[in-house]
């Protein structure tokens, strides 16, 4: 029997129910926590995982949820639109992220 896709809402509860409860959003090149409106550098941040999207009904509508902690160890996600829709300057700001900064098992595809 084959496996239902899950849904970026899917993994967002888990992860919310994991304490990952903090919303961060790309403005003016950083990422911003919407509560403290502190602005993360790519240096600041920490991924945790991350899990990526395609479309059911259009192969275009794609993103990547990345599961997040940051250096002040506050708990969040980010959704981020990939592919020919894409912000090229907030894919750009999670390419800076050091390789140092992802966790070594944070490209999984099943939720734990």
């Amino acid at each position: 029997m084959k496996k239902e896709q899950k849904h970026e809402t899917d993994y967002i509860q888990k992860y919310q129910d994991e304490g990952y409860i903090a919303n961060f959003l790309f403005d003016n090149g950083c990422l911003i926590d919407t509560d403290s409106k502190y602005a993360y550098q790519p240096d600041e941040i920490y991924i945790v995982a991350h899990h990526r999207y395609e479309g059911m009904s259009n192969p275009d509508d794609m993103s990547i949820l990345y599961v997040i902690e940051t250096k002040d160890h506050i708990k969040g996600t980010h959704l981020l639109g990939y592919g020919p829709m894409a912000d090229l300057d907030e894919a750009e700001f999670f390419k800076e992220i050091p390789k140092k900064n992802y966790s070594k098992n944070a490209d999984i595809s099943e939720l734990t």
